[in-house]
């Protein structure tokens, strides 16, 4: 999933934390009453912080699903998210140390203020067509925001649970952020129904929300004086500066070199997002039926996520068996979406698309079945990627500086692929590219699975 975080996606960078987690007051407190019983409830926070980022990265996807950003040209908005990603990739390293200084809430409202600008950005090239280039330098500015946002929420999301009810706090966030991306899915379509481009409507819409969005951290209560439901109080714990995460991630590749194996992996997991947005959705349907792709998109993005992490989690089965089952599930998606997309795929180029497919005419039906594929395929993807470097070690400190290999080189896929489809690459090209990346990920994973993944976690493989 994106600078949202495509899938979990977003804030596994931020678990660089996670070993400060356990840095709880252990004096207990008794539990407030009345209105600050309900305000200072940590769950009740972390559904404020859901909405921050249902109105920020949520609806950033339901943007960047359209195709094109809902644009009729694709040019500045795989440019915009060139810049993006490559802002974002180096921001990660220090927003850390930013959000030390500001607080998370602080830290929280500029990542946030990002998207409503990107989003504006958006509204004026409606309005203005040569203001391409202020899109292109709102997307630079929301890498860094995104930065901001996802470090902030990670740093909360360690705080507020007790140690078992991170299951139901991670559920209860994911659940509300990734409706973003499926309400606005649904805005779009029902605001374009009967358009054949992006109406204005739709983006000061978009603008609104995500406005609301970044005035929600001044709602949000001060960390500080929360009380969990064990009675220790929520203290978010301190980031590594970035000098420590680049000895982190050096230490890392140096003590666990088996993780290099998935680096193709990461890096193609964003790589995708391109021909899937911009040059099968942008490219090949109307606005409307863009709309709608949006929606099923993000929609089957959650039953995917659900239905290979009920595999991955099943107890009965070896931990191994898991593994190889999750990739063999990998490579038979990535192979029936491919095959079945190719076929589409050889009868378009750049040159010859133009005449639109609209919800109504005989072809569309099998190519939303696809685009499901497509959006099964991604949260899977990201899911298991995920799920993989969790089986390699339980160490906090590790973990964190394996998802920090895994955003950076997803950042920096994703900038290289925006950037080749803004100076036009062929449609054929980007899509062989992509298809070859994700074999090439999963080939170089399967002896990491095969090395590295045991049915316990030995302490050997623990500590850094």
């Amino acid at each position: 999933m994106s600078a949202s975080g495509t899938s979990a996606r977003g804030s596994g960078r931020l678990s660089s934390s996670d070993g400060a987690s356990a840095i709880h007051s252990l004096d207990t407190h008794p539990q407030y009453r009345g209105f600050k019983g309900v305000y200072y409830n940590p769950v009740v926070q972390v559904y404020f912080l859901g909405f921050v980022c249902f109105m920020g990265p949520g609806l950033f996807n339901a943007l960047t699903g359209l195709g094109g950003g809902g644009q009729l040209n694709a040019t500045t908005n795989s440019n915009a998210n060139s810049a993006l990603y490559a802002t974002f990739a180096v921001a990660a390293f220090f927003a850390g140390s930013i959000n030390n200084v500001l607080g998370s809430r602080l830290t929280l409202l500029l990542g946030s203020t990002g998207y409503a600008l990107y989003i504006g950005s958006y509204l004026a090239y409606n309005i203005h067509p040569n203001a391409g280039g202020f899109v292109i330098a709102a997307g630079a500015i929301l890498g860094i925001c995104a930065g901001l946002l996802w470090t902030a929420q990670g740093s909360l999301m360690l705080a507020y649970p007790t140690e078992d009810q991170k299951g139901k706090f991670i559920g209860i966030f994911w659940s509300i952020f990734n409706l973003g991306g499926v309400v606005g899915a649904a805005v779009s379509l029902g605001n374009n129904y009967d358009n054949t481009v992006l109406s204005n409507g739709t983006y000061i819409g978009f603008l609104v929300l995500t406005g609301i969005g970044v005035l929600i951290p001044l709602l949000m209560a001060d960390p500080r004086k929360m009380i969990r439901s064990d009675g220790t109080r929520v203290i978010t714990p301190r980031h590594p500066s970035w000098r420590t995460e680049f000895y982190g991630l050096w230490f890392t590749l140096r003590t666990d070199p088996w993780i290099v194996l998935l680096f193709p992996m990461f890096f193609a997991s964003n790589w995708f997002y391109t021909w899937q947005f911009n040059d099968y959705n942008g490219a090949l349907f109307t606005i409307r039926a863009r709309a709608l792709n949006n929606l099923v998109y993000w929609l089957s993005q959650i039953l995917g996520s659900v239905s290979i992490g009920f595999l991955l989690d099943q107890r009965g089965l070896s931990r191994r068996f898991r593994a190889f089952s999750g990739w063999l599930v990998l490579f038979t998606m990535v192979f029936v979406v491919h095959i079945w997309s190719y076929f589409y795929q050889r009868d378009y180029t750049r040159d010859t698309v133009s005449n639109k497919i609209d919800i109504h005419e005989r072809p569309y039906v099998s190519r939303l079945w696809l685009y499901i594929f497509c959006g099964l395929l991604d949260a899977m993807w990201q899911t298991t990627a995920y799920w993989f470097m969790g089986a390699m070690s339980n160490d906090p400190a590790k973990l964190a500086n394996f998802s920090g290999f895994y955003k950076s080189l997803q950042s920096a896929g994703a900038a290289g692929i925006w950037r080749a489809d803004a100076v036009k690459l062929p449609y054929m090209n980007i899509f062989i590219s992509t298809w070859v990346l994700l074999v090439a990920g999963l080939v170089f994973a399967l002896p990491m699975i095969h090395m590295r993944v045991k049915e316990t976690t030995e302490e050997s493989d623990e500590t850094l």
